[in-house]
């Protein structure tokens, strides 16, 4: 980070908290030896108001980049209102439905000084028309704006779940804003290849490190193959590709990790790409500390589980992440409060001021040991990257449901051996006994959206489309729809539906009439784990009441609403199926309505609900009102997710017959467990 920047970050600071002298700012002062990393906290929620309190706060603690969390709704284009919306809306980040929205997020805080970060993939097209049509019209060119939109759609297609398009449009949409960025915005990070996602869907270090390399090779191919770019400037289309990976607890393994990434990608500029200007082939990345990782029991722990996290992508000068972002000590309990973020912002303040860990050059340049792990995953991760190579690139092999098995299988081997002890989570399967933890005191150590945020941000949006020139709007989507459909870029005609009054639903609608949708392979088919001991007497207990059934039991598994974090569904379906049971799970994105009539239709013994968006309660109760409706109120439902204690005690009484969290975390176990539901409820 450059001490012009380091200056900029002290104004845009004074900025967003009224021009008040602080002791943050005065601690950001220049030091000896490098500058620190850019200081995040990935945030918002409720509303774009209620966000805007936050990051003007997180600023004025020494934060010195915004990282926008966006809710479901927003990342999977629906408006506030749409029936799959009900119940996500603000839950896990910011509702943004118009240029309105994303101005009273961002009032305040002056976007030409601002590194601002967005989270947002399949529109993330849209995202980026609506922040240039709010700088411009607060007077701000867009080449001034600098930041990054993750705009990593293939990686969405193994993990998180927010796509919305197939994988070819889907490219083509992230190959538009790459060649608009670089005429308009050279400042702006158009991708951030994003392996992060990769290793909480159960990635090794290697084939994090191949796949999200594999995406990034894709992703330019589909460039350079647009003919937006001309060949002369591709080699600085390359150098504004960036990366955001994932820091996990490992660290050594983590540094070398990081130290084989810079390399690989290095070698991939070269000879690839021709880049011969070394800085357009420079590793360039941010962090996020893991945080599926963190655990609900003895929660306190997680606050060093991250802090070790962090040292795998700061102590290694060569290999140093230019942007950070913790996650807060109980982010496996609910949302982060603004005490929890100052503690995660105040962790990073004090790696990077008070330790001496900036003064020096590279720490672990030699070490033969460091050396050795480096090139091991290096090797790996070429060799995993020539099988997606063969396979026809990281679109087809996604599209083959290739790298998804591989990411199931990798998961379940990881999730093994914590079943077996094998793999130590201290607080979990080793070292469980303790004293209650005095932060999560009352079973509320985090923050509850409040009940009224969906109501009111439909009713605003009713709001906002009568104020708009509806005529206006109307031909804005219409252009936007034309250039889609001849194949343009839709980078300007996104533009004019921002400052049109647009909407994100009527947007991405638009393109849903060209491009269609797209549901993903589960990954769960041909994947294969190893038996075990638990393993082995959860299919024992299946077997014995397949033989009382006369037919297997049927588990039906699903995920209402639009939480894509599919992986202990996955997991637990992998689980069950090897045990003996018949399993139905059609991924992603389902209503209420739908699992009702699947379960009458299949015949199910017992229904499985995956909800880890916090909307376990809405969506729970619709799935039973659906199944009560077709006379299926007798067949058991049982629930998992982060939900706190409150609302599991409010579930089973309401007639869920069992909810799992975070702390369950044998599976063998929890598949007995549904095993003895059914042979209680069957006859």
């Amino acid at each position: 980070m450059t001490k012009k920047t380091r200056s900029a970050g002290k104004g845009e600071l004074a900025a967003a908290t009224g021009g008040k002298a602080n002791l943050a700012s005065a601690c950001a002062a220049d030091r000896a030896g490098d500058q620190p990393w850019l200081i995040r906290t990935y945030s918002g929620h409720s509303s774009a108001k209620d966000s805007n309190a936050l990051y003007r706060a997180n600023l004025a603690r020494g934060q010195t980049g915004l990282s926008i969390a966006f809710d479901l709704p927003t990342q999977t284009g629906y408006d506030p209102g749409h029936p799959l919306a009900k119940g996500e809306v603000g839950k896990v980040g910011v509702p943004i439905a118009h240029l309105g929205d994303l101005e009273d997020l961002l009032r305040g805080i002056p976007l030409d000084r601002m590194n601002t970060s967005m989270t947002i993939n399949a529109p993330a097209a849209w995202l980026l028309a609506l922040y240039v049509a709010l700088a411009e019209k607060q007077g701000i060119r867009r080449a001034r704006l600098s930041g990054t939109t993750q705009n990593d759609i293939l990686k969405e297609y193994l993990s998180r779940g927010t796509h919305i398009f197939p994988p070819g449009p889907s490219l083509k949409l992230t190959a538009d804003t790459i060649a608009f960025c670089a005429r308009e915005m050279p400042k702006w990070n158009p991708v951030n290849v994003c392996s992060y996602h990769l290793q909480e869907a159960g990635a090794t270090p290697a084939e994090e490190v191949a796949f999200a390399l594999a995406n990034a090779i894709a992703i330019l191919d589909a460039v350079k193959a647009s003919g937006q770019v001309k060949p002369k400037d591709f080699p600085a289309v390359v150098g504004r590709i960036s990366f955001f990976v994932n820091a996990g607890v490992r660290f050594v393994t983590e540094v070398c990790k990081m130290r084989a990434f810079a390399r690989l990608w290095d070698e991939i500029a070269r000879k690839r790409y021709k880049v011969k200007d070394a800085k357009f082939g420079r590793f360039r990345y941010g962090v996020q500390v893991n945080s599926l990782g963190l655990t609900e029991q003895q929660p306190e722990n997680n606050v060093y589980r991250i802090l070790l996290s962090m040292l795998g992508v700061v102590l290694s000068k060569n290999a140093r992440a230019r942007a950070v972002q913790v996650p807060a000590w109980n982010e496996a309990l609910g949302l982060p409060r603004p005490w929890d973020q100052q503690w995660s912002i105040r962790m990073q303040q004090i790696a990077a001021y008070e330790t001496d860990l900036l003064e020096f050059p590279d720490i672990l340049d030699g070490s033969p040991v460091i050396e050795a792990k480096t090139r091991a995953i290096m090797a790996a991760a070429k060799k995993e990257m020539a099988a997606v190579a063969q396979l026809g690139g990281a679109a087809r092999a996604i599209e083959k449901g290739y790298t998804k098995r591989r990411l199931v299988e990798s998961n379940a081997r990881r999730l093994a051996e914590i079943e077996r002890g094998e793999r130590k989570l201290v607080g979990v399967n080793c070292f469980a006994e303790g004293e209650d933890s005095p932060l999560a005191a009352g079973g509320r150590g985090f923050l509850a959206v409040a009940p009224g945020v969906e109501a009111e941000q439909i009713r605003a949006l009713a709001q906002w489309r009568k104020k708009r020139d509806s005529r206006a709007a109307a031909r804005a989507l219409a252009a936007l729809e034309q250039a889609a459909r001849k194949g343009d870029n839709i980078m300007e005609p996104s533009i004019a539906c921002a400052r049109a009054g647009v909407t994100t639903g009527e947007w991405a609608d638009a393109l849903r009439r060209v491009f269609g949708e797209y549901r993903a392979p589960t990954g769960i088919g041909g994947a294969a784990i190893a038996g075990s001991a638990p393993a082995d007497a959860a299919r024992a207990q299946v077997t014995r009441l397949a033989r009382r059934l006369g037919r297997p039991p049927r588990l039906l598994l699903a995920k209402p609403g639009l939480d894509g974090h599919s992986n202990g569904a996955e997991q637990i379906a992998v689980k069950a199926r090897n045990a003996g049971f018949e399993v139905v799970y059609e991924g992603i994105r389902t209503t209420p309505e739908r699992i009702a009539r699947a379960a009458a239709q299949e015949g199910a013994d017992v229904v499985g609900l995956s909800i880890l968006s916090g909307s376990h309660l809405p969506l729970v109760a619709a799935v039973m009102k659906g199944l009560r409706g077709l006379g299926l109120g007798d067949v058991p439902v049982v629930a998992g997710g982060i939900i706190p204690p409150a609302d599991a005690k409010r579930l089973v009484r309401d007639g869920v017959a069992r909810v799992f969290t975070p702390k369950d975390y044998d599976l063998s176990a929890v598949v007995g467990e549904i095993v003895a539901i059914v042979d209680r409820t069957t006859v």
